[in-house]
């Protein structure tokens, strides 16, 4: 919904949840191709198009406005809204984890990993 209102196009979206949940395999590719959407598509941005207002329409028909820095930034803390969401899931099932084997799913440990797989290529 926000990478067609960051372009100012109609995503036809009209409503925030859906009856048919892919594969996972599915989502896991589209979650992968929706990154690097993204990445590719701030890569291109001017300091000028960052802080460009862009009036939408929400799923529910309210209208809005927000720069494009205003719609990244809210992208980003939605992901980390859902992450915290999968972690608090996580934690409440019924397997048993040995403390060297648990993932830590925090940003910090993230940028961790993503450095020490630079530095090791």
């Amino acid at each position: 919904m926000f990478a067609a209102n960051l372009q100012k196009i109609e995503h036809g979206y009209t409503a925030n949840e859906t009856d048919d949940a892919p594969a996972l395999e599915e989502l896991s590719a589209s979650v992968r191709e929706m990154d690097r959407w993204y990445l590719d598509y701030v890569a291109r941005l001017s300091p000028d198009e960052l802080g460009e207002v862009i009036a939408f329409t929400f799923t529910d028909g309210a209208p809005g406005r927000m720069s494009r820095e205003e719609m990244l930034a809210h992208v980003i803390a939605h992901g980390g809204y859902h992450r915290g969401q999968v972690g608090q899931i996580l934690s409440q099932m019924p397997i048993a984890l040995r403390r060297e084997n648990v993932f830590r799913d925090t940003f910090t440990s993230y940028l961790h990993r993503a450095d020490a797989a630079a530095v090791a290529t």
